[in-house]
């Protein structure tokens, strides 16, 4: 159990390192070196990883989170087989290892986007007002512009009263 727990905590560490480096990430992918081919899947490893580190989705297994979070670390550590300042070659091992990784996992990753569609499909349902929110809100504001008018009204009554 005490390894279990250990093992945790240090994928954990990883993750955390990881979610640091993230703009490397970003800037290998915008300045084309060699990852473009991987852009999207690379993003969604990258949102499966911080999904994970943040508790919001944990319906993956222990090896292929640890697949993802050691695919990661490879391509932002500048140093690994092959130097990423050497120019194309340099970025051809972080492509083959990032490729392994995602073959690896690739139905828990296929998975997890359908979790996460999901997610933010449930999240635009809710932020649009459905017809019957609308009508409400629309019967609200009528009724308020009423009030208002009716109240204008009895205050020019209780002037013209007044004098």
């Amino acid at each position: 159990m005490a390894d279990k727990e250990k093992d945790n905590k240090s994928l954990m560490d990883s993750i955390r390192i990881i979610l640091g480096k993230e703009d490397k990430i970003n800037d290998q992918l915008e300045n084309g070196r060699g990852l473009e081919r991987y852009a999207k899947d690379l993003l969604l490893l990258m949102s499966l990883v911080k999904d994970y580190y943040q508790g919001n989705y944990r319906n993956i297994p222990y090896k292929t989170i640890s697949a993802a979070v050691v695919g990661l670390l490879y391509v932002i550590n500048p140093i690994d087989l092959i130097p990423d300042f050497i120019p194309f070659i340099g970025q051809i091992d972080d492509a083959l290892v990032l490729k392994f990784c995602l073959k690896l996992m690739e139905k828990d990753l296929l998975k997890y986007k359908t979790w996460k569609d999901k997610q933010s499909a449930s999240k635009d349902k809710d932020s649009k007002p459905t017809n019957k929110k609308l009508k409400d809100k629309n019967k609200s504001t009528a009724k308020a512009d009423k009030d208002e008018e009716s109240k204008a009204e009895d205050d020019k009554v209780d002037t013209k009263k007044s004098t």
